[in-house]
């Protein structure tokens, strides 16, 4: 048995073995790293997305709500129009809403109703979060519970939302519009600042403002008015001056009546006189 060659045969050390463990080690490192890159870029820009998308989701929902703004003056204690400002932002109107508005299917065939967006904290808001909220209700009918309680969120994480309505009579931008005005703006700007999540740790925000011109105007009193009061009236007047004809017409007659029963008489009274005289 040869005893020299097997002993020549040698295995890898211990500084070797260390060696790989750490060249591998660092090669997972930077793979790990990497992907740990990637993973943060993609989920900044879905949240990017997410937040672009939220915006405008809501103010596509304002706007659309806007453009089918309805108001009479006859009846301003269901169709006013008010925005106020504050820590907690309001606006209000009566709107006839499209087919393809939130929670349609809820209200059914109701589609004129009241609409409140609102700027209040969120139920599960971390410190000072505050999320932009549509409640509805069909006018004539008081909100209900469900509605009052769990709103319809449009956008979370509000820094700012700002209403701002064109005044006509001073010819400048009001940021605020009370129900004793009795009207409503020809036009309204939306302010939204969105911030980032709260769990994203980033302090990124987003604004749009949108020019929004209301097609509609608040009907005057004078012209809500039914049509079949409009003809009734019309029909009384015309009556009113037939009969007033009639009355006319019937005083003519009597006064020819009585011209005729005049002449008469001086007829008769003329023959009576000059008929003696035919006698002698």
């Amino acid at each position: 048995m040869n005893f020299k060659n097997q002993s020549r045969c040698r295995a890898f050390t211990l500084v070797e073995i260390m060696i790989a463990i750490a060249i591998f080690s660092m090669v997972v490192a930077a793979i790990y790293s990497t992907w740990i890159l990637i993973w943060r870029a993609q989920n900044t820009g879905l949240q990017a997305a997410a937040q672009v998308q939220r915006e405008r989701i809501a103010v596509h929902t304002i706007e659309d709500s806007l453009t089918c703004i309805q108001s009479f003056q006859a009846s301003l204690q269901y169709y006013y129009f008010v925005v106020q400002k504050g820590d907690h932002p309001m606006l209000s109107f009566t709107a006839r809403v499209p087919e393809i508005f939130p929670r349609n299917g809820r209200f059914g065939a109701f589609t004129l109703r009241r609409l409140i967006f609102t700027v209040e904290p969120g139920p599960d808001a971390i410190g000072s979060e505050k999320d932009l909220v549509l409640r509805q209700s069909p006018i004539l009918m008081d909100m209900d519970v469900d509605e009052q309680h769990y709103p319809l969120v449009l956008a979370r994480n509000v820094k700012d939302f700002v209403v701002e309505c064109w005044d006509t009579n001073t010819m400048q931008w009001d940021d605020e519009w009370v129900v004793d005005t009795n009207s409503i703006p020809p036009m309204v700007r939306i302010s939204l600042l969105l911030g980032a999540n709260a769990d994203s740790g980033s302090e990124a925000t987003l604004a749009i403002t949108r020019l929004i011109a209301l097609p509609s105007v608040m009907m005057p009193t004078v012209v809500q008015v039914p049509r079949g009061g409009g003809n009734n009236n019309q029909n009384n007047q015309n009556n009113q001056n037939n009969q007033n004809n009639q009355n006319n017409q019937n005083n003519n007659n009597q006064n020819n009546q009585n011209s005729q029963n005049n002449n008469q008489n001086n007829f008769n009274q003329n023959n009576q006189r000059n008929n003696p005289q035919r006698g002698r």
